[in-house]
């Protein structure tokens, strides 16, 4: 949505849909805020790329919002990119008695109703954390097995080490990179990195 008409006096349900790829499509998220009876004229939605910061949908949202409005979404995350980032926001909005309602979280959550919707909220968002900090676990227990084991941890090597090390051999003999590329296997691209100089003070 581009413009929203003059707000009204009362409390309004405002829509908000966003996705992070230009490719994906808002339908899905669209029909749900349709079928919570939020006219098109008061959905606002931002589709960018991953990389982009602004969100002109949101901020627009966000002028247009007034005490006593409710911003409804289809699940809670399409509010910001990272859990701070929803917490920060829902939290601003609450001291502005602007509530935020969710269609789809597994615990739909409605912020402007007291007692059971805001510890809704407080139980996702500790969730989300103790996920987090358990994924983050998981993932450095993985490393050190297999660190103890001798097996290599994170990205494969492309290329074995032996030819990595032929070609900086090649290399030191003056050989040129084609001809370093056709003895090796090695493609040009990869040789580039692999035989760019160390930095100093690290060894080659």
């Amino acid at each position: 949505m581009t413009a929203a008409a003059p707000h009204p006096p009362a409390g309004l349900d405002l829509g908000y849909a966003r996705v992070s790829t230009t490719k994906q499509s808002l339908e899905r998220q669209l029909d749900a805020l349709a079928a919570a009876g939020i006219s098109d004229e008061r959905i606002f939605t931002d589709k960018k790329t991953g990389a982009t910061v602004d969100r002109e949908g949101l901020a627009a949202l966000l002028r247009y919002a007034r005490p006593g409005d409710t911003i409804v979404v289809h699940t809670l995350d399409r509010l910001g990119r990272n859990l701070r980032e929803v917490l920060n926001l829902v939290h601003d909005l609450a001291e502005k008695r602007i509530g935020v309602r969710s269609l789809a979280d597994p615990l739909p959550i409605n912020t402007a109703d007291e007692g059971m919707g805001r510890i809704a909220f407080l139980l996702l968002a500790l969730f989300a954390e103790m996920e987090r900090t358990f994924t983050a676990e998981r993932a450095a227990n993985a490393r050190a097995v297999a660190e103890a084991k001798g097996r290599h941890v994170g990205r494969p090597v492309a290329h074995a080490a032996d030819k990595i090390e032929y070609a900086r051999l090649l290399k030191a003999q003056g050989a040129s990179l084609g001809a370093i590329a056709t003895k090796t296997g090695i493609p040009k691209t990869s040789l580039h990195r692999y035989l760019a100089p160390a930095p100093t003070g690290e060894p080659a």
